[in-house]
């Protein structure tokens, strides 16, 4: 029996903290929770779309009954066709955390192989993910490459 589930609306609270862990973590993130209550319906509906365009794989915590050990979201978007994704069909991966009291145990390597397979189903012609440093060598063993073009952002 696997470990890893998909996240369901029940864990969408817990979700948002590991998502806060993995924000914490970056450079220049952001440590205000004021956004978690406003974010948080918002969430729930969308974990509790089965079939959408929207997955959250999650291990349970192994130490704290009712929270999560690990984390990975993603997402799948339409873009135009092209060379290696004919149907247009984009998968990416953001969120992937680990609470710090659960860390280097292959959580988040098994939570990334059933978001990658959740996409291989659904015909993603490719993935894309931003890695943080310290996870870099588990995605290149994964199989993802450095992109050579730039990436810009306009916040609105």
């Amino acid at each position: 029996m696997s470990l890893v589930r998909r996240a369901t609306t029940e864990d969408a609270a817990e979700v948002l903290r590991l998502r806060q862990v993995m924000i914490d973590s970056l450079p220049g993130g952001d440590p205000s929770r004021a956004w978690h209550t406003e974010a948080l319906p918002a969430l729930r509906e969308r974990l509790g779309e089965a079939d959408g365009d929207f997955a959250a794989f999650v291990v349970d915590h192994p130490d704290r009954p009712g929270a999560l050990g690990a984390l990975v979201v993603g997402t799948i978007d339409y873009r135009i066709g092209k060379a290696g994704s004919p149907l247009g069909r984009s998968g990416y991966v953001f969120s992937v955390a680990t609470d710090p009291a659960a860390r280097r145990r292959g959580y988040a390597r098994a939570c990334m192989d059933e978001l990658l397979e959740w996409f291989r189903e659904r015909g993603a012609g490719q993935v894309m993910l931003t890695a943080s440093a310290e996870a870099e060598p588990l995605y290149a063993d994964l199989g993802f490459v450095h992109k050579p073009d730039p990436t810009m952002i306009l916040r609105l």
